[in-house]
């Protein structure tokens, strides 16, 4: 029997059980006005400290002047000055009637009565306080200047002014005090709430209108996602950008980089802070930046990057019908391109060895032939004359020539030229001691893409077609000097084709040029920039001229040297 399978998986909730619900979160629009609330509520909380700051510097303002007029009024009157010198509390009612009179019309809280010594005469507010002493604190009344300031009277805080009352003499014979106890803290608020409630339902509609508009603003500039959606897709494009192996960099119209993956950083050449800096500052060629900032017509655009062979696919970037910018994709393709040669002289060598089996089958037949004929004389005549017409050639090049990889070379590519009907042939001139393994591999590199340029000249016929590689009426001709001075080895390609139009000089070395039709997916044109950029950077260079057919002179330092020209840079 089979084991059961369970109803449930792990991680869902089994029947019966109660699943936590899960918290919603706020949208864009509702944080926003959760936001201005909040500010909104600060802001009211701000203008309700003010507001009491102000209530209370107002109240001193106001009230002190109105109880200074009061107090001067009352220190002025007749009454008061003829009786308060001989009065005494609790005697006499003139006084008290004064007092309560100016208290009952001016609204005062308090109004006070005394002698120069202090005693309080009346105090209609609190008669228990008559015959005790007046609190005075800092008053300047007893030197008969008026005074207004806040007290402590019958425990509670009150505004007071104090105004002298002086004879006819001038002489101060007592004091007038009016005051007003300070409104509390709710009393002050409840005046002001009218106002506060206004300013709370207006900052409360601005608030909610401004959040409002500016949720929508932000959500029509991110696509209506929130702000978790967001995130998400930023993690998910870097993981994706940095988890694929092809080179991604975007740029915006202003050739500023935004987004460069390791991929990319390596084949460019570009440091880890290249984001938000342009092509310009960091120093990318001329032609390479042109590449990645210009319209690419045809997909899968070939670029020598370095020695490098890369696939370049270039695509704008839209956004509510304006260009915002371009991605452009990067693969390397140099391992598929040196097995794509690899194929092609896997084929030219197959063609060679059937030409070649053609040919020895004929000599085979010859000889065979000859003995039957009993002409054995003969068969030795024409046995040492195969031979030595096949060990001249490989003899001259090994006697001159010894390096052993760039003498194999050479004899390769005589028997390629001779099977297109060119004779290749090795200047009497020439002379190469063996090199280092960095200078062979690099001479060739040189001396093979300039022989097989000069191969392709020399089997063009008159009208610049080219003949069948099997054979054909041209006689062409390649001619190929080595030599080693001063520490530079110079090679001189000649050849008998029909040469290079001024015009075309330079744009030969330009990478993607060609005067020739490719029927290969790696195309054509990089071998001469690949040739130019070797030359560099051993130090030298490669130049081309026209003598009876084009002429190549490279050269290399023994040792590399430092590139003068930004086609040598690690970003050409």
């Amino acid at each position: 029997m089979p084991e059961d399978v369970p109803l449930t998986q792990p991680g869902h909730p089994q029947p019966g059980t109660s699943q936590p619900r899960r918290r919603r979160r706020l949208s864009l629009a509702g944080q926003y006005l959760v936001l201005q609330l909040l500010i909104v509520a600060a802001v009211l909380l701000g203008v309700i400290a003010i507001s009491q700051v102000q209530s209370a510097a107002t109240f001193e303002r106001v009230e002190g002047r109105r109880a200074l007029s009061v107090a001067e009024s009352l220190a002025a009157n007749p009454t008061v000055r003829t009786l308060i010198p001989t009065a005494e509390p609790r005697h006499g009612a003139a006084l008290p009637s004064v007092a309560e009179s100016v208290r009952t019309v001016s609204g005062a809280s308090i109004v006070i009565l005394a002698k120069t010594d202090g005693t309080i005469l009346t105090s209609p507010e609190d008669p228990a306080a008559v015959g005790t002493p007046l609190p005075l604190g800092a008053s300047t009344a007893l030197q008969g200047r008026a005074w207004t300031g806040a007290m402590d009277m019958g425990g509670s805080l009150s505004l007071m002014a104090h105004v002298p009352v002086l004879d006819d003499g001038g002489r101060t014979v007592g004091i007038v005090a009016v005051g007003r106890q300070y409104p509390s803290v709710l009393e002050r608020f409840g005046e002001t709430v009218p106002d506060l409630l206004v300013y709370l339902g207006v900052s409360l509609a601005l608030g909610a209108a401004g959040s409002l508009l500016l949720s929508r603003r932000v959500k029509r500039q991110t696509f209506g996602l929130e702000p978790g959606e967001i995130a998400g897709l930023v993690e998910h494009r870097e993981a994706i950008l940095h988890g694929v192996k092809e080179g991604v960099i975007a740029l915006d119209p202003q050739e500023r980089i935004t987004v460069a993956n390791e991929s990319a950083r390596e084949f460019l050449g570009l440091p880890e802070d290249c984001v938000g800096r342009s092509l310009g500052e960091l120093g990318v060629q001329r032609q390479l930046r042109e590449d990645l900032t210009t319209e690419q017509p045809e997909p899968d655009r070939l670029l020598l990057v370095g020695e490098r062979l890369v696939v370049l696919n270039r695509k704008p970037v839209m956004s509510r019908g304006r260009v915002i910018g371009s991605v452009t994709t990067l693969r390397d393709r140099t391992e598929l391109s040196s097995l794509e040669k690899e194929l092609g002289r896997t084929r030219s060598t197959t063609d060679t060895l059937r030409a070649q089996t053609h040919e020895f089958a004929n000599q085979l037949h010859t000889i065979s032939g000859l003995i039957q004929l009993g002409e054995f004389d003969e068969v030795v005549t024409f046995v040492d004359g195969v031979s030595l017409s096949r060990n001249k050639l490989s003899d001259d090049i090994t006697s001159r020539i010894h390096d052993p990889a760039l003498a194999a070379l050479l004899i390769a590519k005589s028997s390629l030229a001779s099977e297109r009907n060119v004779s290749l042939e090795l200047d009497a001139a020439s002379g190469l001691e063996k090199v280092d393994e960095e200078l062979s591999r690099d001479l060739t590199t040189v001396v093979g893409n300039l022989v097989d340029n000069a191969i392709d000249a020399a089997a063009m016929d008159a009208d610049g077609g080219a003949v069948n590689a099997a054979g054909g009426s041209a006689d062409g001709k390649v001619s190929i000097r080595l030599v080693e001075e001063a520490g530079k080895v110079t090679v001189t390609v000649r050849d008998s084709g029909p040469g290079v139009a001024p015009v075309e000089r330079e744009d030969i070395f330009r990478r993607g040029y060609s005067t020739k039709a490719s029927d290969s997916d790696g195309g054509r044109g990089f071998g001469l920039p690949l040739t130019r950029l070797v030359c560099l950077r051993r130090g030298g260079d490669v130049e081309v001229h026209d003598d009876g057919g084009a002429v190549f002179t490279a050269t290399l330092r023994r040792s590399p040297g430092k590139a003068d020209t930004e086609e040598g840079s690690p970003n050409a």
